[in-house]
C-alpha cells in the first residue's frame, strides 16, 4: 500500500479498488466458484465419458427407429450446427442408420452400460460439487440406472423428427432440454436442492448449449474440414471430443451460472420483499 511522506498509509489506487470490487462483486464470487469446481478438468472428464456413453448410445438409439430417425451422423451434425460438407465427414466416420442394432453385441452393451453409469455418476458429482452438497450414499446408486433410462428416452426424441415435426418444433426442442435438465438437476441431486432454484441453471445451460451451436458453425465446422485433410478421419474425431468438452463447460458452467442468478437476484430479491415493512 503507497505510504504519503508523513508515514501514514495512503489510499488505494485505482486498480486496487477495481479489483476489490470486482472481487466482491458476484463475477468474482462466480470465478472463485468455477475455480473450486474446477470446471475445465470436470469438463474434460464429461467429455471422455460422454464420448464412450453417447456416441455409442446415440448410434443405436438412431438405428431403432429407421422410418423416422434421421441416424447419429445427422443428428451430431445439426447438433454442431456444421456445413454440409463438414457434416458429410462426420457422417463418414459412423454406421448407417439401421445397422447398428444387428451388429450390436452382448459385451458392447455391457460396456456401454457401465459407461454409462460411470457418466451418470460424473454427472451427479459435478452438480454436487456445484451446490456445495457432500457426496450422495452409495445406496443412491440406482438413480444413475433411472436417469440414464430416462436419457435414452430423451435422446430418441431428440435423434428422430418426433419434435421437430411438431407445431413450434424449435420452442419444443427448447422446453424439453430445459425440461430435462432441471429434472436431471432434481433428480441426481436426491432433491437436496430447491426445484425452482435449479430452474436457472437449466434455462442457461439450454442457451448456453445455443450459444455453442453457433460456436461450432464459425470454428468447428471449418476445423473439421481442415483436420480431415490433414490427420484424416481421426482429425474429425479430435474436433468432436473439443465439442464435447464444450458441452461439458456449458452443462456444469450453466448450472453454476443459474445458482449465482438464483442467490444473487431471484433470492435475494424475494427475501428483501419478505423484510421490506409494510405500510399501513
Amino acid at each position: 500500500m503507497p505510504m504519503n511522506p508523513s508515514g501514514a498509509a495512503g489510499p488505494p489506487s485505482w486498480f486496487g479498488r477495481t479489483r476489490r470490487a470486482i472481487s466482491r462483486s458476484s463475477v468474482g464470487r462466480g470465478w472463485r466458484r468455477s475455480g473450486d469446481l474446477e470446471l475445465f478438468s470436470r469438463a474434460l472428464g464429461f467429455a471422455a465419458l460422454g464420448f464412450l456413453t453417447l456416441v455409442p448410445l446415440l448410434v443405436i438409439v438412431s438405428s431403432a427407429d429407421p422410418e423416422r430417425g434421421r441416424g447419429f451422423a445427422q443428428w451430431l451434425g445439426d447438433g454442431l450446427g456444421v456445413s454440409a460438407a463438414s457434416r458429410a465427414e462426420v457422417e463418414r466416420l459412423f454406421s448407417r442408420p439401421g445397422q447398428a442394432l444387428r451388429t450390436t453385441t452382448t459385451f458392447g452393451i455391457a460396456a456401454l452400460a457401465v459407461f454409462g453409469l460411470s457418466f451418470g455418476a460424473a454427472v451427479q458429482t459435478g452438480y454436487e460439487k456445484v451446490w456445495d452438497l457432500p457426496p450422495a450414499r452409495w445406496w443412491a446408486r440406482w438413480r444413475h440406472v433411472v436417469w440414464l433410462g430416462v436419457l435414452t428416452g430423451y435422446l430418441f426424441l431428440a435423434a428422430t423428427t418426433t419434435l421437430r415435426s411438431a407445431p413450434f418444433g424449435g420452442a419444443a426442442v427448447a422446453s424439453t432440454a430445459v425440461l430435462f435438465l432441471w429434472w436431471s438437476q432434481r433428480f441426481l441431486l436426491g432433491g437436496r436442492v430447491r426445484g425452482r432454484a435449479l430452474l436457472p441453471g437449466a434455462v442457461l445451460t439450454v442457451i448456453g448449449l445455443l450459444g455453442l451451436r453457433v460456436f461450432s458453425r464459425l470454428v468447428f465446422s471449418p476445423l473439421i474440414a481442415s483436420n480431415t485433410v490433414s490427420y484424416g478421419p481421426v482429425g474429425t474425431v479430435l474436433v468432436l471430443q473439443s465439442w464435447l468438452v464444450g458441452v461439458g463447460v456449458v452443462v456444469f458452467g450453466g448450472a453454476l451460472a443459474g445458482r449465482l442468478v438464483y442467490e444473487e437476484i431471484i433470492d435475494r430479491h424475494a427475501h428483501g420483499k419478505e423484510k421490506r415493512p409494510r405500510s399501513s
